[in-house]
């Protein structure tokens, strides 16, 4: 890796300082893909281009690989690479845009699934307790639902709910109910309105609380599980056989939809038939019974990668 003149990291793809967001489990995930040099690969969650810049120095003239992703600020990372085709998409499409390219099967995937860094420090896309700015969330802003629509339109049952489920809110029901008495006498367009209309019922670390509840509200947001989902059913149609999936969960929520669909082919623990005592086949194998997690060395370089867990499949 070279470095400017200040002494940072260039990513190579750009040229560009590595401040947008540093890959996590890098190495773990290339291991992981086992990728064959003139093979077509899929990286699902482009960002900043760190995997997709490793994934290239193992592909030949031959390799292809396709960037997906959904913000606009990641085309700027797009290198200048005739095997690189940037689908500016929600990988969600992923065998749509594939077949436009006239790609049915290709050889391996990667899903970053955690907010990049320069999401997260980027104070007008509202991700951050640190900054107040309004309160928006979108990874893609050609959508039109923001965290304050949350914040305005979900019932009280709708916000116990989504606080309760996708944060692990320990009081989600106190602040659901905070939230809807507070938003009809003061406004919740920003973040520093909303921590003031709900500090009353603040429980323990501040910091802590007010990162789950924004990981609530920015799963609901982006349908960051609706997406998964969808993702996750299309991997054995998309792959070839021996080709590999990778993917990177940042909390137990999606580690859990990836676990179950790589060891079943599906979210529910399936059950076996009551006659022949078999379950159906699942045209994925897990190659990793459990998850791998960052390294002591990385954790010191990255401490964001300290929630991360990769998960490797590959097709039967």
């Amino acid at each position: 890796m070279t470095q400017d003149e200040k002494g940072k990291p260039i990513n190579q793809l750009t040229t560009e300082p590595l401040n947008y967001h540093i890959p996590v489990l890098l190495n773990e995930v290339i291991e992981g893909l086992q990728i064959t040099p003139g093979g077509i690969y899929v990286d699902c969650t482009f960002g900043g281009g760190g995997h997709s810049l490793a994934i290239l120095q193992h592909l030949n003239a031959n390799g292809k690989l396709f960037v997906f992703d959904q913000d606009t600020d990641a085309k700027q990372n797009v290198p200048d690479d005739e095997r690189v085709i940037f689908v500016p998409q929600n990988f969600r499409h992923l065998q749509r845009f594939l077949k436009l390219h006239k790609v049915t099967a290709v050889d391996g995937l990667l899903a970053d699934l955690g907010v990049s860094s320069h999401q997260f420090d980027e104070a007008e896309r509202g991700f951050s307790i640190r900054f107040d700015a309004a309160l928006d969330m979108r990874m893609d802003q050609r959508t039109t639902t923001t965290a304050a629509d949350v914040i305005k339109n979900f019932t009280e049952q709708q916000l116990h709910k989504l606080f309760e489920q996708y944060g692990e809110v320990t009081n989600a029901k106190t602040l659901a109910k905070t939230i809807v008495q507070q938003r009809v006498i003061t406004s919740i367009r920003t973040i520093n309105e909303f921590k003031l209309a709900v500090k009353e019922v603040v429980k323990g670390n501040p910091q802590k609380y007010f990162a789950q509840v924004f990981q609530a509200l920015r799963i609901q947001v982006n349908e960051e599980l609706v997406v998964l989902k969808e993702l996750l059913q299309q991997i054995p149609h998309v792959l070839k056989p021996g080709g590999r999936a990778a993917i990177i969960t940042f909390h137990s929520l999606e580690d859990r939809l990836v676990k179950n669909f790589f060891r079943d082919g599906s979210f529910d623990e399936v059950q076996a038939d009551d006659l022949f005592g078999t379950k159906p086949e699942n045209p994925l194998r897990a190659i990793t019974k459990k998850p791998i997690t960052a390294t002591q060395e990385e954790l010191k370089k990255n401490s964001r990668s300290r929630s991360a867990k990769l998960r490797v499949a590959e097709r039967k």
